[in-house]
């Protein structure tokens, strides 16, 4: 097994050490987040870090990166205080790696990749017709990470669009049947296979399949 110290994972060049550090902790959500600038552009940008924070208010998070540069999501947000999260499946991965170009303010990723904007019941933020789970989410809070000087933004979940057949008697979702996609590392798109469910698990009492 190959070893790396923290004095050896330094000297890896910048490119080298994005694409390891990025792999190493797994497979990740992969979402695109769709905003409207206050000039009415569409914004939408491809996500690995979105990550559920609670249900009960139903919360979810994600990382943005330093905003010493241009970020039209976290502008268009910020002042409208809504976006959309739109899983990324298979038949739109390419387009969905294409969002994260680092197009103008005034151009929009929808035009672009020609994914389809969508909105529904009178949401400001644009959904993502393609994909086949939406979430509308509403700006709650932001954390200021001294570490990397990235920002973690915390939403409300407020409106959720599905295919009911993706969805168990107990709420469980089968993404799998969705064809959600995971993120491996910055560029790679992989297909998850569902092994198995299993019960509560209990001290002194084995868990069993649900499937």
């Amino acid at each position: 097994m190959k070893y790396y110290s923290k004095e050896d994972i330094s000297e890896l060049t910048s490119r080298f050490r994005a694409h390891f550090i990025n792999s190493v902790t797994g497979y990740k959500s992969s979402n695109l987040i769709g905003t409207k600038s206050e000039e009415g552009t569409s914004n939408l940008a491809v996500f690995s870090s979105v990550t559920h924070l609670g249900s009960n208010p139903p919360l979810l998070g994600f990382v943005l990166r330093p905003t010493t540069v241009v970020r039209n999501t976290y502008d268009n947000l910020k002042k409208s205080g809504v976006f959309t999260v739109n899983h990324v499946n298979a038949d739109i991965i390419k387009q969905a790696h294409q969002t994260s170009a680092k197009y103008d303010s005034n151009v929009s990723e929808f035009s672009e990749t020609r994914l389809t904007e969508e909105y529904l019941n009178d949401f400001k933020a644009p959904f993502v017709k393609e994909s086949s789970i939406k979430l509308g989410c509403v700006y709650q809070n932001e954390y200021f990470l001294e570490e990397n000087q990235c920002i973690f933004v915390i939403a409300n979940i407020e409106h959720i669009y599905l295919d009911e057949s993706i969805q168990s008697e107990d709420g469980w979702l089968n993404l799998e049947e969705a064809g959600t996609v995971t993120a491996s590392g910055l560029d790679a798109y992989a297909i998850p296979k569902i092994l198995d469910r299993f019960s509560y698990a209990k001290p002194r009492k084995k868990a069993h399949s649900i499937k």
